[in-house]
């Protein structure tokens, strides 16, 4: 049955009310408020218009640690009627030969409460069919909302789920949820709609009950200009609602809290004598994180001891950053000052009393970090090593011992395939120690500063710079972008190797896995294989950038020099689907940096076979000429010319003897030049003149298809004409399948 809706627009109301919504928990992770935040807009929109309440525009979002909001500006008063036209069966089964109905008929217009007479006919691609109209006037909007609240509160994905033990009267058991709900805020038009999360029997007490909703928020736990804090606030409005919350210290706009929290670590880290623009920049990500760990921030200013700052400057930043949260300072230099700028959830009267305890807790940890930094520079880095065998990299492929000495290795042999034999010999110890860090005290403190502590570790015992820093950067790339980090300056002498090192120790991971059966689906990475491959295209699209290498590094090579190097079996299903999930990831890293998805299809034709960085010389070349009308004759024709040589194999020589039309001939004379255009473009990686001597072949190609028939009666002069249109497509595959370019 294919049922058709129609919406009754005349009897549509015109009174429109606001919606609001909040669903007060206790506090949700700050990493997940933004997409919750997103999530919460998206499928309160989804539920309205499942449920044909229409709104002028999309709701609106906001959140805090302990709320998520939503507010429409306007929803009808009703949803809009529809009708339904439901077909029955054919009308030669509906009735007999005296007319009388048969059983289905009756059975169908019984199953709609009508009788047989009120059936229609519908003409259909099968022929006539019984059919009725089911028509039904929209509810009250507030008749409606229960489901709404409900199909959102259902809807909801969190990275975590919880059982609360709570559930809803839908039939649908338990209502799982991010952090458990303590208050429900339901109005519409001001007024409550009654909805209600039921606690189970169990749960059930004198502070657990059922969660009903109302005309209440609550605000600031700690905070209050009068009265009890976090006490309920009566509410009708949105305008009410956020400016009742901000009198009782919660800001409910994100963007407000974080331009909060910008100006007062600007002001607070002039007083320190510090820089803040810089520091921002830096550390950009916690900034993104703090306004979702705050309801009213504010800023208070500490110091710790002057003799930290002989610890390495990773180990103080990190310890400050990912485990207090706090903003390291800086002077006009660039360097760390002794003290850090922490953002709180509440505006002290005594800001001194926070700012000491904050001092307390980060000094034990940085004692913590000096006594791990004494320790473990009594051992080298190479003594560690065996240390690695009883730390599991994966149960089909060993132990991180055995991972190091795949990528030490393949390190070596890459260097060489990169044009870099120099590198070979650091390139194999850098790839050698590049783990050993993970069997020190520190990255087991301090699990995010693996790779760069062995880098500093290998530093402090006087390794090359190539060697030291190939270790500190080769977990990097983790974007596409291409200026993600490392940078050519921060690399310096280290390039060639860091490069090796890298796509070594990615491409070891990429294979193995993938021979051991662990691959990524569409929602479920847990061994983040697709980082790892785009780190690995983002080295090899950009390798002239980073070391200067000219060499031509097909992915298919990479992937078996790893297969070879790592004692891995790709069988039949695992090497297909490893070659199309990289191809996957350089897709993705040219789409983001901008280029049209046809001209990537062309230039990736030939996968795996491919280099990348001329894929991505290509791709610029055809950017530059998208508006070529030579070019974009040439790639039509060349479908046709695919079409025809489809069953041709590759053509090592035009049989030219039989040929004799005056177009062909021409296309034979041109041939060669186009041949020698090609080799010598290819050979200087001057793709824009590559695909300008394609274009130009535009004339003679058309002129060849208008004046010539390919499959002609004579064999001797069909295979003639296939072998030159064979070779034509030959040569202009090998610079890229310019059928793939052309505008639909």
């Amino acid at each position: 049955m294919e049922p058709r809706r129609r919406r009754n627009r005349q009897e549509a109301r015109s009174v429109d009310r606001e919606l609001l919504i909040e669903i007060g928990c206790e506090e949700i992770p700050a990493s997940w408020l933004p997409g919750l935040t997103r999530q919460v807009g998206g499928q309160l929109d989804a539920r309205l218009k499942e449920l044909r309440l229409d709104t002028d525009a999309p709701a609106e979002t906001y959140s805090t640690p302990r709320r998520l909001t939503a507010r429409v500006v306007k929803v009808a008063e009703r949803q809009t009627d529809f009708e339904e036209l439901v077909t029955g069966p054919p009308a030669s089964a509906a009735f007999k030969s005296d007319g009388e109905p048969t059983p289905a008929a009756v059975g169908f217009a019984k199953k709609y409460g009508v009788e047989v007479a009120a059936l229609e006919r519908k003409e259909t691609p099968k022929g006539p069919y019984l059919a009725y109209t089911v028509r039904q006037r929209g509810k009250a909007t507030v008749d409606v909302l229960p489901d709404v609240m409900a199909g959102l509160l259902r809807s909801l994905t969190f990275p975590k789920q919880m059982r609360w033990d709570a559930y809803l009267e839908d039939g649908k058991g338990d209502l799982v949820f991010a952090r458990p709900i303590r208050w429900l805020v339901l109005l519409y038009g001001g007024r409550v709609v009654p909805f209600v999360i039921r606690r189970t029997e169990l749960a059930q007490g004198p502070t657990v009950q059922d969660i009903r909703t109302g005309a209440n928020t609550y605000g600031h736990r700690f905070l209050t200009t009068s009265g009890r804090a976090g006490r309920a606030i009566k509410i009708k409005t949105f305008d009410d609602y956020e400016a009742r919350l901000l009198e009782n210290f919660v800001i409910l706009q994100r963007s407000e809290r974080e331009s909060k929290i910008k100006r007062e670590l600007e002001t607070h880290a002039r007083k320190l004598g510090g820089r803040v623009s810089g520091l921002v920049a830096a550390h950009s990500s916690l900034l993104q994180e703090v306004p979702d760990l705050v309801e009213y921030p504010s800023v208070v200013a500490g110091h710790y001891p002057v003799e930290f700052l002989q610890l390495p400057e990773e180990v103080l930043t990190t310890t400050m950053i990912h485990h207090q949260h706090y903003f390291p300072v800086v002077d006009d230099e660039g360097k760390l000052k002794p003290a850090f700028l922490a953002v709180t959830n509440t505006q002290a009267e005594k800001p001194e009393v926070i700012a000491r305890n904050s001092e307390r807790v980060l000094t034990a940890r940085l004692r913590d970090a000096r006594f791990f930094w004494d320790e473990d520079r009594k051992q080298p880095l190479e003594s560690r090593i065996e240390g690695l065998s009883t730390i599991l990299f994966h149960k089909s492929l060993g132990d991180y011992k055995q991972k190091a000495l795949r990528v030490s290795r393949l390190a070596g042999h890459l260097a060489k395939r990169l044009g870099q034999p120099g590198a070979e010999t650091q390139a194999a110890e850098a790839g050698r120690l590049c783990k050993a860090d993970l069997a020190t005290d520190m990255v087991r403190e301090l699990t995010e500063l693996q790779g760069t502590m062995g880098g500093i570790y290998a530093r402090e015992e006087g390794k090359p710079e190539p060697v030291w820093k190939a270790i500190y950067y080769h977990y990097l790339p983790i974007g596409v972008e291409a200026d993600a980090p490392p940078s050519r300056q921060q690399l310096g002498a280290a390039a060639a190797t860091w490069a090796a090192v890298s796509l070594a120790d990615k491409l070891d991971s990429l294979v193995g896995m993938f021979a051991a059966g662990e691959r990524p689906t569409g929602s479920r990475d847990p061994l983040a294989l697709r980082r790892q491959a785009q780190g690995a295209v983002k080295i090899l699209a950009d390798l002239p950038d980073l070391i200067g290498a000219e060499t031509r590094v097909p992915v298919q090579a990479l992937l078996e020099d790893a297969a070879h190097h790592g004692e891995f079996a790709l069988d039949a299903q695992a090497g297909p689907a490893l070659f199309t999930f990289i191809r996957e990831r350089v897709t993705y890293l040219f789409q983001e940096r901008g280029f049209d998805v046809r001209n990537i299809r062309a230039v990736l034709h030939a996968w795996p076979d491919v280099d990348v960085v001329e894929a991505r010389l290509k791709l610029e070349a055809l950017a530059q000429l998208s508006g070529s009308p030579e070019l974009q004759g040439v790639a039509t024709l060349f479908k046709r010319v695919k079409n025809i040589t489809k069953d041709v194999p590759p053509v090592a020589e035009v049989l030219e003897r039989p040929l004799r039309e005056p177009a062909e001939l021409a296309l034979v004379t041109a041939l060669p030049g186009l041949e020698a255009a090609l080799r010598e473009a290819a050979g200087r990686r001057d793709y824009r003149r590559a695909f300008t001597a394609i274009g130009a072949l535009q004339p003679l190609v058309a002129k060849f298809f208008d004046d010539v028939l390919v499959m002609a009666d004579e064999a001797q002069l069909r295979d003639a004409r296939l072998s030159l249109v064979g070779r034509l497509r030959d040569r202009i595959l090998d610079i890229a399948d310019i059928s793939e370019i052309v505008t639909d």
